[in-house]
């Protein structure tokens, strides 16, 4: 599956601090259970990716909504 392909997949998404002080991604679905650790500085460049990839979705016409299938749980 690449990265522009709709999808019928659900899954949570969980984002927070761990007490080791990294920033842990964890994505829940069936099937999937992947905790994603990243330290402080590698998170900011995740959070400026993902703010870039939103302006173009924007400016593709896709402002509205989540993404496929995902759902964001805090």
């Amino acid at each position: 599956m690449g990265i522009d392909k709709q999808s019928e997949l659900a899954a949570n998404l969980q984002i927070g601090p761990t007490s080791l002080g990294m920033v842990r991604i964890y994505v829940e679905g069936e099937g999937v259970d992947l905790p994603l650790d990243f330290d402080p500085d590698e998170a900011d460049e995740i959070a400026e990716e993902l703010r870039a990839a939103a302006v173009a979705a924007r400016a593709m016409g896709g402002g509205a909504g989540g993404g496929a299938g995902a759902k964001k749980k805090r």
